[in-house]
């Protein structure tokens, strides 16, 4: 009787450990599913936030490039892109000069139509709800993306060939870049391999939104600089740079939030979470600064910095 005692009271103990170790394996799974949770919201979130506010910003850059470069042609008064331009060192409009006048027209539009468009490619609810719609929308967003490349090519290299500055041949690589990941974008959706299709369709979007982000990025640098006390000036190296970083940094922002959301862990999942916060956060500081000189050139006051 005392072994049969004993046995049942070691039998109870066993049991008692297991049923703590099983306690202590549940609260660790139940924890890293939560930081996992957490993880992958934290990385949705953030991206929302930036959706949302790049979705603003573009659109209101539409509004701007219909504005002003559409009522111009409309109002013959091209004249007037000089007005806004020559503080700059550009004179986008040369009387007599048809063909050179009208790529740069179509340029711009074309940049506003890219704006509002490609945004909306973007939208799952638009994608799945209206296919017909996202189909046709996305012939339009190509054809314009085409041509973009196409008058940006024109008025670097034949308009004003002699000499090429730095920011053409930064328009340059960004125009094979459009070309490039446009042929890959139909391709895959050709192929019905949608993932990859829209991989190459985020990727289409950053390149074909170079001129957005350009001057989104050139009036966060200086909003930034004087509230840090650096005093920026256009003449920068920071200017040269971004050039070629309004296309490259999107690009590879993108890549690492592949990366986070496919393969990433929770810590590189929070990492990207934080990039993006603090992009969209430095896109913020270049609308706030963008917005009153848009404002201005399409009222036709006086430009000033």
């Amino acid at each position: 009787m005392e072994n049969i005692h004993v046995a049942d009271s070691g039998s109870a103990l066993e049991r008692e450990i297991q049923d703590k170790n099983n306690t202590e394996v549940q609260k660790r799974s139940s924890a890293r599913l939560t930081n996992k949770s957490l993880a992958n919201k934290s990385l949705k979130y953030t991206t929302m936030f930036w959706f949302v506010t790049a979705l603003f910003g573009q659109w209101f850059f539409f509004y701007y490039i219909m504005g002003f470069y559409g009522v111009s042609v409309i109002n013959d008064n091209m004249e007037y892109w000089n007005v806004v331009f020559e503080p700059f060192g550009v004179t986008p409009y040369r009387a007599g000069d048809f063909s050179g006048n009208l790529a740069f027209v179509a340029h711009a539009i074309g940049a506003g139509i890219v704006a509002f468009g490609g945004a909306l490619q973007l939208i799952p609810k638009i994608r799945n709800s209206f296919p017909k719609f996202h189909k046709i929308n996305g012939y339009v967003y190509l054809t314009t993306v085409f041509l973009l490349a196409i008058s940006g090519f024109y008025l670097v290299w034949i308009r004003d060939p002699d000499p090429v500055e730095l920011n053409g041949i930064g328009t340059t690589i960004n125009g094979f870049l459009i070309l490039g990941f446009a042929y890959l974008t139909v391709r895959l959706a050709i192929k019905k391999d949608i993932a990859n299709h829209r991989k190459w369709a985020l990727r289409l979007f950053f390149v074909s939104n170079a001129q957005w982000i350009l001057r989104v990025g050139t009036f966060s640098y200086l909003v930034t600089g004087n509230v840090l006390g650096m005093n920026p000036a256009f003449g920068d190296p920071f200017f040269y740079m971004w050039t070629f970083g309004c296309y490259v940094l999107p690009l590879l922002t993108l890549q690492l939030y592949f990366y986070a959301k496919e393969r990433g862990s929770n810590s590189v999942k929070y990492a990207t979470s934080g990039v993006l916060f603090v992009i969209t956060i430095l896109m913020i500081m270049g609308m706030i600064g963008y917005t009153p000189f848009l404002l201005k050139v399409l009222s036709g006051g006086p430009i000033t910095f």
